[in-house]
């Protein structure tokens, strides 16, 4: 079924229902007690939220779709002296550039909806890619204050950690990913923070600590996907 489609029946559905409730009432007024009356108009705002939020997510979501469309669209450089393919890009730089108003865009029309948030990781990440690496750490932050404990907001966490050490903020990006290991609640894996952790101590020139890092790494997570860069690292 079309978006459009989906849109109207929705309208229709909200607006049956009022129609419904208005007739109800007029067929019953007089046995109405004001706590009915209340209880109608509650129902009534209940049920325009509802349909005002499904509608602000549908339109975050067409967005984000739009942008991820733009984000994933195939890179063919044109031979030289023929027009580049339509639906292509001519290189990773100009793919990235032109998603990233897209994805900004979703994100600050709608901010506090799944997919804006998403959105918001989505630029981050790209502005990371393009090594606007403050700009990154500013987005990967907005989505940290608004995800808190959520997937993209911890794994957001890793992300500014990362455009920290690449912006030389080393010592930054060592204190988020040390409270991160200790963090229980945590949903990211302990060895893959870990991992991030000793590469931020190689970054800050911290070759002690790094080594030890990769070491409670192959010692304490011996079936890790890090465990090969583990042991190389510390030599075992």
């Amino acid at each position: 079924m079309k978006r459009q489609e989906r849109h109207h029946l929705k309208e229709n559905e909200f607006a049956k229902f009022v129609a419904r409730t208005g007739e109800s009432f007029r067929q019953h007024g007089r046995s109405i007690t004001g706590t009915g009356v209340l209880v109608v108009v509650a129902l009534l705002m209940v049920a325009g939220f509802f349909l005002w939020r499904a509608n602000r997510q549908e339109k975050a979501s067409t967005m984000l779709a739009e942008a991820l469309a733009t984000l994933e669209a195939p890179v063919a450089p044109p031979a030289i002296g023929t027009p580049a393919i339509a639906g292509t890009f001519p290189n990773e730089q100009a793919r990235l550039d032109a998603a990233l108003p897209q994805l900004m865009a979703a994100a600050e029309a709608f901010p506090s909806t799944d997919a804006g948030i998403e959105a918001r990781y989505q630029a981050a990440a790209v502005l990371a890619e393009l090594g606007r690496h403050d700009e990154a750490k500013q987005r990967y932050q907005e989505v940290i204050d608004r995800d808190g404990n959520g997937l993209y907001g911890q794994t957001s966490r890793i992300g500014l950690a990362r455009a920290a050490s690449m912006s030389n903020d080393h010592d930054r990006a060592i204190e988020i990913l040390v409270a991160m290991s200790t963090d229980t609640r945590s949903t990211i894996p302990a060895d893959a923070v870990l991992a991030q952790l000793a590469r931020a101590y190689e970054q800050a020139g911290r070759a002690d600590e790094a080594a030890a890092t990769w070491k409670r790494i192959r010692d304490e997570f011996p079936q890790s996907v890090y465990i090969q860069e583990a042991t190389r690292r510390t030599g075992a």
